[in-house]
């Protein structure tokens, strides 16, 4: 993590923020349940739709994308990444899965129910995270600027700037786009959670999920960072999980 990060997360906490800006509201994930979750998946995307889990995973050579029974864990379909991507966020758009990449420039639809490629297409930059709202996708590249997408073709639509008590706030990763219109964000290197508005940026709310980590079980080794979100539907809690994490938490987002 950046000094600047550090600055940025450490100061919001204690620092007058600039005159006319939104206070975010602070929250902490209260655990529901606990769930398995793959200790060797280096987890980059989450989502559940229609009963079903999709994952997507990083690294190079061990970059995949999954899709299992939310009740069972039972998987349905898999689709690994050709060497030597690496790759990042995926959403569920209608029949189709997208899937971005880090560094190499490509997004690949795939089909909803194989997982099968479709079609890949180009982008700019950097790939981070990626959701889906009813007209457009959200994607992230780990800047303070949330990029919107057509949802067929995955051109560019616009963009807008997230600001933390009226300051910048970059490293925005995973991303759940969730059913009040609220965008929420993982924060890389970090174990806060941002709930976005995505009309002006401005960022409602700011979690504090270090006591997930600290739930996971004390033999647990080799765990990395806070990395995946995603709603439950229907409901107001979500699946938040971690790379190399062999816990999944169902949790509610309270004051």
């Amino acid at each position: 993590m950046s000094v600047a990060a550090v600055a940025l997360l450490s100061g919001c906490a204690g620092s007058t923020p600039p005159a006319g800006a939104t206070i975010a509201e602070r929250m902490h994930p209260e655990i529901v349940r606990e769930l398995p979750h793959d200790p060797a998946a280096f987890t980059q995307g989450l989502e559940i739709s229609d009963g079903t889990l999709f994952e997507s995973t990083g690294r190079v050579g061990q970059s995949w994308v999954r899709a299992s029974a939310l009740d069972t864990g039972a998987e349905q379909a898999r689709a690994d990444l050709p060497l030597p991507m690496f790759g990042e966020g995926i959403t569920v758009a209608g029949d189709t899965v997208w899937q971005i990449t880090w560094k190499d420039g490509v997004a690949f639809a795939r089909d909803r129910a194989t997982l099968a490629q479709s079609k890949m297409v180009e982008y700019d930059g950097e790939g981070w995270g990626l959701c889906t709202q009813p007209e457009r996708l959200v994607m992230s590249d780990g800047s303070s600027t949330l990029t919107f997408r057509d949802r067929d073709s995955f051109e560019e639509t616009g963009t807008v700037d997230v600001t933390l008590d009226g300051r910048p706030i970059d490293r925005l990763n995973e991303l759940e786009c969730a059913s009040d219109g609220s965008v929420y964000a993982n924060v890389w290197t970090t174990d806060t959670i941002v709930r976005i508005d995505p009309a002006s940026g401005i960022v409602t709310g700011r979690i504090d999920a270090a006591n997930l980590k600290d739930a996971l079980p004390s033999d647990a080794s080799g765990v990395d960072v806070l990395n995946g979100i995603a709603q439950i539907p229907g409901t107001d809690r979500f699946l938040v999980t971690g790379k190399l994490w062999p816990r999944m938490f169902e949790v509610r987002f309270v004051a």
